[in-house]
C-alpha cells in the first residue's frame, strides 16, 4: 500500500502540475498574445471550469482510495470465504454435517451480496466517473483545439513578426546606408567649404587689389581731370588765337583789297604764264562756258584765280577793259575782288577761294576733299554763310553810282575761302537796275537757304518748299551739319519762305538786320555749349558724336590729323602736309597767308592724345 500509495501521491502531483501548468501556460499566452473578445470570453469559461476540474480531479483521487478500500475488503471476503471453506472441507471430510454447511453457505451468499452491493456502487461510481471522465476529455479537447488554433496563430503571428522584423532589418540597413551616404555628402560639403573658403580668401585679396586699383584709378581720374582743365584752357587760348588771326587775316586782306583798289595793275603776258605754269592742265580748275578756262596761279607769293575771256564774245579792248575797271570799282568784303587784268591772252585775276564753291560743299560729298568738307560745315556755319550772301547781294542792289552790277545768284556762284567765309562770285554789269531784275536775284537766295537748311538741290525743291510747312520741313534738315536749333531753323524757313514769295514790301536790307540777329544767337549758342566738351577724361562732340571737331582737321587737306605739328603761325597741320607746303619754297602761313618766322615744326603730343582717344571711341561705339 505504501508502494501503490506513493505511486498513487505521484499521479497525483503528474496531474495536477499538469492541469496547472496548462492553466499557468494558458493565462501566460493570454498575456503575451493580443487579446480578442473571443479570446476573452474563452478565457474566462476556463477560468469558471477550474475549479471545476479541481473538483473532479479531488473526487477522482476519493474514488480511487475507496476502489483501493473495496479492494483490500473484498480481499479479505474472499479470504474468509476460502478459509471455513477449506476448514468445511477438512471437517467434511473428517466429519461433515449439514447444519454446518447451511450455515457456510448463508455466509457465502452474505458475503456475496455485500459483493453484488459493492460491485453495484462501483458500477455506479465508474459510470460517474465516465460521464464526469467524458465531461472532461471534451473540454480537453476542445481545449486542446483552441490551444491548437492558438499554437497556429502563434506560428502565423510569428511569420508575420519574422517578416516584420526582417522589414525592419531592411530599414535599418536602409538608414544605415542613408547615413553613410549622409557622413559622403557631409565629408564632401566639408571639402567644398574649405573650398569656397580658399575662394573667400582669394576674393577678399583679389577685391584688395582692386580695391587698390581703384584707388590709383581715382588719383588718375584726378590727374586726367586736371589735365582736361589745362586742355580747356590750351582750347580757349587757340581759340582766341585762332580769332585773333581771322581778324588780323581780314584786317589784311582789307589792306590788301584797298591797295589794290587804289593800284589796279596790268599783268602781262609773261606774268600769266608764269603764275599758271604756261597754263598747266593740273592747275585748270573748270573750262567750259562764258569765261573759257578758270586757272590757279600764284602772282607775288599770293594764290589766285586766272580766268581766261574767249575772243568771240564781241568785245573790243577798249570795251573789255573799260568793263574790268567797272567790276573792279565794285569792293565789298563779300563779293569776289578783282586783282588786276591781262589783255594778251585777254584774261581777269580775281582773288583766290580755297574751300571752292557752296554747291561743291553742299551737293559734291562724293568727291574726297569735299566730303571732309561737309562734316566741318556745320549749322552755325550755314547760318553765318547765309548773312553774308545776304550781306554781298544787298550791296549789288544798293550800289551807287551806276552801273549796276547783276549777279546770277546759285550755288556755284557762291564761293568760299579758307575759314568758310563767303564771298559773291560771277556778277556782271546792267544798265537797267528795275524791280523786275532784283526779284529773281531775291528769289534765288530763298532757295540757297532753303539748300543750306536741307543739302539738297532737286529740281522743283523751290515748289516743295512752298507747299511745305515748317514742321514737314524741319524733318528734313540736312543731318551733316549737325542738330539745327529748333527756332532758328523756324526763322529761317520765314526768311526763306519771305523770299520765294518776295511781296511788294519785301525788304532785303531788313532781312540781313533778321539774319545779322539770328547769326549773333548762332555765335551766342556755340559759345555756350562748345564745339566738343570733354567729359570723364574723353572726348564728346555734342552735336555729332561720330564726325570729327574741327580741331582735329588739318588746315591743308581738311582730314582728321594723325601726326599733328605745329608750325610758327600757331597752328597744328599734319606732319607730311606741312612740310610738302614747305618743300615747294613757301614761307608764309597756309592759314594767315602771312610770313612765317621760321620753319621748325613742333610735335603736338596734347592733341594727338585727344585724337588718338577719339579714334577709340568711335570704333567701339560703331
Amino acid at each position: 500500500m505504501e508502494d501503490d500509495q506513493g505511486v498513487m501521491v505521484a499521479k497525483k502531483a503528474n496531474f495536477r502540475s499538469w492541469l496547472g501548468k496548462m492553466f499557468t501556460d494558458n493565462s501566460h499566452d493570454s498575456h503575451q498574445l493580443p487579446a480578442t473578445s473571443k479570446a476573452l470570453e474563452n478565457e474566462n469559461q476556463w477560468e469558471n471550469y477550474a475549479q471545476e476540474i479541481e473538483n473532479y480531479f479531488e473526487h477522482l483521487l476519493s474514488l480511487n482510495l475507496d476502489e483501493e478500500i473495496c479492494k483490500e475488503e473484498n480481499d479479505i471476503l474472499q479470504a474468509d470465504s476460502t478459509e471455513p471453506g477449506v476448514a468445511e472441507d477438512a471437517v467434511s471430510t473428517m466429519a461433515m454435517s449439514v447444519a454446518a454447511k447451511m450455515a457456510s453457505m448463508r455466509r457465502r451468499m452474505e458475503g456475496t451480496q455485500k459483493m453484488i452491493q459493492m460491485k453495484r456502487e462501483e458500477s455506479k461510481v465508474n459510470s460517474e466517473r465516465c460521464a464526469k471522465a467524458e465531461w472532461a476529455k471534451c473540454l480537453c479537447n476542445s481545449r486542446v483545439e483552441e490551444l491548437e488554433a492558438k499554437i497556429q496563430e502563434e506560428v502565423l503571428n510569428r511569420l508575420d513578426l519574422s517578416k516584420s522584423l526582417d522589414a525592419e532589418k531592411e530599414q535599418i540597413q536602409e538608414i544605415r546606408r542613408d547615413i553613410q551616404e549622409s557622413k559622403k555628402r557631409l565629408s564632401s560639403l566639408v571639402e567644398l567649404r574649405s573650398e569656397v573658403y580658399s575662394k573667400l580668401q582669394t576674393s577678399t585679396m583679389a577685391r584688395s587689389h582692386v580695391e587698390v586699383q581703384l584707388e590709383k584709378a581715382v588719383i588718375a581720374r584726378a590727374q586726367m581731370v586736371r589735365e582736361i582743365e589745362e586742355l580747356r584752357k590750351q582750347r580757349d587760348i587757340l581759340r582766341r588765337r585762332i580769332e585773333f588771326c581771322k581778324e588780323k587775316d581780314a584786317v589784311g586782306t582789307v589792306a590788301k583789297l584797298n591797295e589794290l583798289c587804289c593800284g589796279y595793275r596790268e599783268y602781262t603776258t609773261k606774268d600769266i604764264r608764269s603764275a599758271t605754269d604756261n597754263f598747266s592742265e593740273s592747275l585748270r580748275l573748270k573750262s567750259g562756258g562764258h569765261w573759257t578756262n578758270v586757272y590757279r596761279g600764284r602772282i607775288n607769293h599770293t594764290t589766285v584765280a586766272i580766268k581766261m575771256l574767249s575772243f568771240d564774245n564781241g568785245l573790243s579792248q577798249e570795251a573789255f577793259l573799260a568793263k574790268v575797271k567797272a567790276l573792279n570799282s565794285i569792293r565789298h568784303p563779300h563779293l569776289v575782288a578783282i586783282i588786276g587784268s591781262c589783255s594778251e591772252p585777254r584774261c581777269i585775276i580775281f582773288e583766290y577761294m580755297h574751300n571752292g564753291s557752296l554747291r561743291d560743299i553742299l551737293f559734291s560729298s562724293s568727291q574726297r576733299n569735299h566730303g571732309k568738307r561737309n562734316r566741318a560745315f556745320r549749322w552755325n556755319h550755314r547760318i553765318r554763310v547765309a548773312h553774308e550772301i545776304c550781306s554781298g547781294l544787298s550791296f549789288l542792289h544798293l550800289a551807287r553810282p551806276r552801273p549796276f552790277a547783276q549777279v546770277h545768284l546759285t550755288a556755284s556762284n557762291v564761293l568760299l575761302d579758307r575759314n568758310l567765309v563767303a564771298k559773291i562770285g560771277g556778277f556782271r554789269l546792267t544798265q537797267s537796275p528795275d524791280a523786275n531784275e532784283t526779284l529773281p536775284n531775291i528769289q534765288a537766295f530763298g532757295v540757297l537757304l532753303f539748300q543750306l537748311l536741307t543739302g539738297r538741290n532737286r529740281t522743283g525743291l523751290v515748289e516743295e518748299a512752298m507747299a511745305m510747312d515748317k514742321t514737314a520741313l524741319l524733318t528734313v534738315l540736312d543731318e551733316r551739319a549737325g542738330k539745327w536749333p529748333l527756332d532758328l531753323a523756324y526763322e529761317l524757313v520765314g526768311i526763306a519762305t519771305r523770299c520765294l514769295e518776295c511781296k511788294v514790301d519785301f525788304s532785303l536790307a531788313k532781312t540781313r538786320e533778321e539774319l545779322e540777329k539770328i547769326t549773333r544767337k548762332a555765335d551766342d549758342l556755340v559759345a555756350k555749349s562748345g564745339c566738343e566738351v570733354v567729359v570723364n577724361g574723353s572726348i564728346d562732340d555734342r552735336e555729332d558724336s561720330s564726325e570729327a571737331p574741327s580741331i582735329f582737321l588739318c588746315p591743308i587737306l581738311q582730314e582728321v590729323m594723325k601726326n599733328p605739328h605745329v608750325a610758327a603761325d600757331g597752328f597744328s597741320y599734319e606732319l607730311e602736309a606741312i612740310e610738302e607746303w614747305l618743300n615747294t619754297q613757301r614761307d608764309t602761313s597756309p592759314m594767315t597767308n602771312l610770313r612765317l618766322k621760321h620753319k621748325f615744326l613742333t610735335p603736338n603730343h596734347t592733341l594727338r592724345s585727344l585724337i588718338q582717344e577719339w579714334n577709340r571711341r568711335k570704333s567701339t561705339a560703331s
